[in-house]
């Protein structure tokens, strides 16, 4: 029986059941050091990939498998990280000026969530993008998208960013 001067034993015993219904729990969670390591990873490997289109320099920060959840991703999306080297050849030869900017990161456990404004051309409004990478081990192994244009004129006053 829980007595109700135990204040942490509810949150503790939903946390576990959480788990045991989840079958896991992220390896980083509650770890703050390794929290911060997981964005500066991914923040990292998006300014090497996305605004550098330097697929050397991205790919230290892959894990040996990768799966792309993006249904325009080139390959199998399962351990095929060269898919985002061609992704970085199409950046570099069609949009050779393009640039990623960061707005805001989110990261909790073994997930880090990054929204952004991309911009293929220079002048031109661009878009949102939110990816939401997953981490193991500090090194990026699965990716989620949603990409929204964002229009010259809008029917309300609330910016993207």
């Amino acid at each position: 029986m829980i007595r109700s001067s135990n204040r942490w034993a509810m949150p503790l015993i939903v946390a576990a059941s959480l788990i045991l219904v989840l079958g896991h729990t992220p390896a980083q969670a509650g770890d703050e050091t390794a929290v911060e390591l997981n964005k500066k990873s991914v923040l990292e490997f998006c300014e090497k990939a996305f605004n550098q289109k330097d697929f050397d320099a991205a790919k230290v920060y892959l894990g040996p498998q990768f799966v792309d959840h993006n249904p325009a991703a080139s390959g199998d999306g399962t351990k095929d990280v060269e898919g985002i080297n061609r992704f970085l050849g199409f950046l570099r030869s069609k949009f050779p000026q393009s640039h990623f900017e960061i707005q805001r990161v989110i990261a909790e456990g073994d997930y880090v969530v990054v929204h952004l404004h991309g911009v293929r051309e220079p002048g031109t409004p661009g878009r949102a993008i939110v990816d939401i990478w997953r981490l193991e081990q500090g090194k990026i192994v699965e990716h989620w998208d949603a990409v929204q244009d964002i229009p010259e004129n809008s029917r309300n006053p609330h910016a993207f960013f």
